[in-house]
């Protein structure tokens, strides 16, 4: 019997297999707002078969946004765009996720496609923030340093934008804290310089991520799943490790935090990133030994290796993305390959065979 094909049940939602489609920015949004390309998009992960469909990064407020194209969740006009999504991929019996995101001092940019350059408000860009002055690189402005009043209003805003989640009938919430975006920013020490209890050291340095769990599952019930994806490592020697990631996993377990999406990097330009087929399993395969389920992502292009991840024990579920993209009915493949058994849509049955 194949692992990957077996379900997962997660507090009160059952996943029908561990196949998880990762959430990938798409850039494609006017003024936060999802429409017919999001709906085209994750719809059709969903009739390819994968158990859990987790929409993209999410802004919770318009500063909160990577490049003016993103998706929001920050005002409930928001809502119903995001629940003819939520609906669709209901009725074909996958699951329904999104991730809220915050992007710090990595906002303020054009879409990848033309470049990712950071734009100043003449060009439709905004002011960044971050803990610390510092900015991502030099291509970028100096962020504002939060303040004490800037850290309430964005835990405010995790804590509204939860609430729109859970209207607009998502069953999975993320919580993003990775690839150095404004919570990985708190917890590597290459780009919190604080002095306040919110810098320094690891308890101080993870304690805005704590809050912000804290904020969201004040309006997240508990009877639904919450994850967090962390960059495991930050790739650079004094960074952010797997041995925080570990400890890290650990606090949040006993927050009511139920899986740690398992990525790595984005904090630092240029670190030596040594990408591989896998070559982030061993980071979820860690964090499991904290307790907390995991799911593994990165290079996992093909059924025997997710397959595998699984069926060792190394993560509780894949997330796939670029393969994905390649490939959205990837389950309905791997299922044939892996000799399991796999409900097709009924109106394309005739190719099932």
């Amino acid at each position: 019997m194949s692992k990957l094909f077996s379900p997962l049940r997660i507090r009160e939602i059952e996943f029908k297999n561990r196949i998880g489609v990762s959430p990938m920015c798409q850039y494609s949004s006017e003024d936060g707002y999802a429409n017919d390309w999001h709906m085209v998009h994750l719809g059709s992960r969903a009739v390819g078969g994968a158990g859990l469909i987790i929409a993209e990064a999410s802004a919770i407020s318009p500063e909160g946004r990577i490049t003016p194209a993103d998706l929001g969740i920050w005002k409930d006009d928001h809502i119903p765009g995001l629940t003819k999504v939520v609906d669709f991929i209901h009725a074909q019996g996958s699951v329904a996720g999104i991730q809220l995101a915050h992007a710090g001092r990595k906002a303020s940019t054009n879409e990848p496609w033309n470049g990712s350059r950071f734009l100043f408000e003449a060009q439709g860009g905004w002011q960044t923030l971050a803990p610390s002055a510092i900015p991502f690189s030099e291509g970028h402005r100096l962020p504002h340093a939060l303040t004490s009043e800037d850290m309430e209003r964005i835990l405010n805003d995790f804590y509204t934008a939860a609430k729109r989640v859970l209207q607009a009938g998502f069953k999975v919430l993320e919580i993003h804290a990775a690839h150095g975006y404004l919570l990985h920013e708190f917890l590597s020490p290459l780009s919190n310089f604080r002095i306040d209890h919110y810098g320094g050291s690891f308890e101080n340095r993870i304690r805005f991520l704590i809050e912000v769990v804290e904020a969201v599952r004040k309006a997240w019930p508990l009877d639904l799943p919450l994850f967090v994806r962390i960059s495991a490592t930050d790739w650079v020697e004094g960074g952010w490790n797997k041995q925080d990631s570990v400890e890290l996993a650990g606090v949040l377990n006993t927050k009511e935090v139920d899986l740690i999406d398992c990525s790595s990097g984005g904090n630092v330009p240029k670190a030596a990133i040594p990408v591989a087929p896998g070559y982030q399993v061993e980071f979820a395969e860690a964090i499991k030994s904290s307790g907390v389920m995991t799911a593994a992502v990165g290079f996992i292009t093909d059924a025997e290796q997710a397959e595998e991840i699984i069926s060792s024990g190394k993560a509780d579920m894949v997330l796939l993305a670029r393969e994905m993209l390649r490939d959205p009915y990837f389950p309905l493949h791997a299922a044939k390959v892996l000799s399991a058994e796999i409900e097709w849509p009924i109106q394309y049955q005739r190719a099932k065979a």
